[in-house]
């Protein structure tokens, strides 16, 4: 695992704005996600060494390019171990999250991360995307759930039209992914803004990696 002591020098090299209580959340990810880590597997035996830099960080690369507004709405769809949507609920405490997976154990390692730390704006829904009927959201975010047309055609419905108003980005889909995504963005139908994740964090872990933003 990675030491203690610079669990957080990693995130604080591109972030320096965190409250006592952000770093206290995020300081204490590490042994929470071991733990549960050993009893539900949920991130990669290797992945697990690198929390911070693979997980945390690549997250945060959303928060690095996009700021959230208080009150809006988010869903992370296939949230998994609950990347991207816990360092962004950490980063922005005044926004709503909500976590969904088909995978009901996941989403439990996930409510218990959030409640371990006091997460108030994290909740979480054992279902798939396409049986979500009952809400909207500002934002859909994801990290390597699926191809980019499935991702969209989920999506789309379930956005508001929120306008951008110059702070905050319009309505959409804010997703990471890596590889070479030409065919795939082609075969989407869409034209997403692309912003290459290494040039936020110049790390050899993010070269490929991408961040994609399809507004509504």
């Amino acid at each position: 695992m990675e030491e203690a002591s610079s669990k957080l020098g990693l995130i604080e090299r591109y972030f320096s704005d965190f409250t006592v209580a952000q770093k206290q959340q995020l300081e204490a990810l590490g042994e929470l996600y071991a733990d549960w880590n050993s009893k539900i597997n949920v991130i990669s035996r290797k992945d697990i060494d690198q929390l911070y830099r693979n997980h945390i960080l690549h997250s945060l690369a959303i928060a690095a390019v996009f700021s959230l507004p208080a009150r809006a709405s988010v869903l992370d769809l296939g949230t998994g171990g609950g990347f991207p949507g816990i360092p962004l609920a950490i980063f922005f405490p005044g926004t709503e999250f909500l976590l969904a997976d088909s995978i009901n154990k996941k989403l439990t390692v996930v409510a218990e991360i959030a409640a371990a730390i006091g997460l108030k704006n994290v909740h979480t829904r054992h279902t798939r995307v396409e049986d979500i009927k009952d809400r909207k959201f500002d934002y859909v975010v994801s990290r390597a759930v699926a191809p980019l047309k499935d991702l969209w055609r989920w999506s789309r419905p379930l956005l508001l039209k929120r306008p951008s108003d110059g702070d905050y980005p319009a309505s959409g889909l804010i997703c990471l992914k890596g590889g070479d995504l030409a065919a795939e963005i082609a075969e989407s139908g869409t034209r997403p803004r692309v912003v290459e994740v290494h040039e936020l964090f110049p790390e050899d872990y993010f070269r490929e990696k991408y961040l994609l933003y399809i507004h509504r």
